[in-house]
């Protein structure tokens, strides 16, 4: 083999050698995690009382955010898509904040914000509300986290749409509460679920921000990512079954996010094409 062709074979393998070495270190510890978990020690982990009434608060909380976050976050995600200025792009910047802030400090944040000594703690106690340390300051956590991930997604399915056909709804007689629910929210339909996908699922692998602001308390805070921090001390085989079941629901969100977005892009290449 010549030198000038060694070289060439050289520069073809480092690239595959570099993408396999990082595919094989983002890979490895979740084949190591199912491995390491056989299904009785899945099935006996899951029977723990602390999995259990983790995994219930878990499905509560994720619930009533998710919930929060499509009603607050739908407005909020078509004001954005329709509306230009640098006043709306400093708004677009802040909805974006949450995911590069650590989690630690969103946790901190919201307990000076909502907390008894907070900006607004001393207005809540005059109403005789205590948010930290409750199941409302998990929700309240896990909506600060979760919404810019469908805000973002929204926005983007609402910028997609075709002007023209929101002025024919118009011309039609539609109101803008009519042209808003009975056009864009149906044709916007799967960027929209691809981002309550991925806002529920970022609510439900919740950790830092929870911990600071709800605390770790079983049946009452203690969401799974808590209840797997807590079974690490004690009962591995626990720990183990909980982080499966979040593998597990993180991989069937990438699929369903996956193939909504594919088919979403397939038919607008089609009305292109067409």
């Amino acid at each position: 083999m010549s030198r000038r062709s060694f070289q060439r074979s050289l520069s073809a393998a480092l690239p595959l050698f570099a993408a396999g070495l990082l595919l094989a270190f983002l890979v490895v510890p979740v084949v190591a995690l199912v491995l390491s978990t056989g299904l009785s020690e899945a099935l006996s982990g899951l029977s723990n009382p602390l999995a259990i009434s983790a995994l219930g608060l878990s499905l509560l909380t994720t619930t009533c955010s998710l919930l929060v976050v499509l009603l607050l976050g739908t407005s909020l995600a078509w004001q954005l898509a329709r509306r230009t200025g640098r006043g709306w792009r400093a708004v677009a910047t802040l909805v974006q904040l949450p995911i590069v802030i650590p989690p630690a400090v969103s946790g901190l944040a919201l307990l000076l914000a909502f907390g008894r000594r907070g900006l607004l703690g001393p207005w809540l106690e005059r109403a005789g509300i205590g948010l930290p340390f409750t199941t409302a300051a998990v929700v309240l956590a896990e909506v600060f986290v979760s919404a810019p991930f469908y805000v973002q997604a929204a926005a983007a399915s609402f910028r997609r749409l075709d002007p023209s056909l929101l002025l024919v709804a118009r011309s039609l007689g539609a109101g803008p509460a009519r042209t808003f629910f009975r056009v864009a929210v149906p044709l916007s339909l799967p960027g929209l679920t691809t981002g309550a996908a991925l806002s529920w699922s970022r609510a439900l692998g919740e950790f830092g921000a929870t911990l600071m602001f709800a605390g770790n308390l079983q049946g009452r805070t203690q969401t799974l990512p808590l209840a797997i921090y807590t079974a690490m001390e004690s009962d591995l085989g626990a720990a183990k079954a909980m982080s499966l079941v979040l593998v597990v629901v993180a991989f069937g969100l990438l699929l369903l996010v996956g193939r909504r977005a594919q088919s979403f892009l397939g038919g607008e290449g089609a009305r292109r094409a067409a």
